[in-house]
């Protein structure tokens, strides 16, 4: 079950990072999925580092590093996923 929710967080986290990344961004969403869980670790693994992955009600600082981090890698990563397909 945990798998299952690891990848809900990361279509979740992915999508949101695409939504907020002006343009269009054409990877596909198994790769959106990929990158979204890549930026929830690091992003938690930061909040962890900065003391704020558990606060009082909801952790919006730590989401927004999870977001931010998985925008990086989305902006950094396709350029080259669309170098690989020409």
């Amino acid at each position: 079950m945990a798998i299952l929710w690891a990848l809900v967080a990361g279509l979740v986290v992915g999508l949101l990072a695409k939504l907020v990344l002006p343009g269009r961004q054409p990877v596909p969403l198994w790769l959106t999925v990929l990158l979204g869980l890549m930026g929830a670790l690091v992003g938690n693994a930061l909040a962890s580092a900065f003391g704020v992955r558990h606060t009082d009600g909801i952790d919006w600082i730590r989401h927004l590093l999870q977001v931010g981090v998985a925008a990086v890698l989305i902006s950094a990563v396709t350029p080259a996923y669309l170098g690989r397909r020409r």
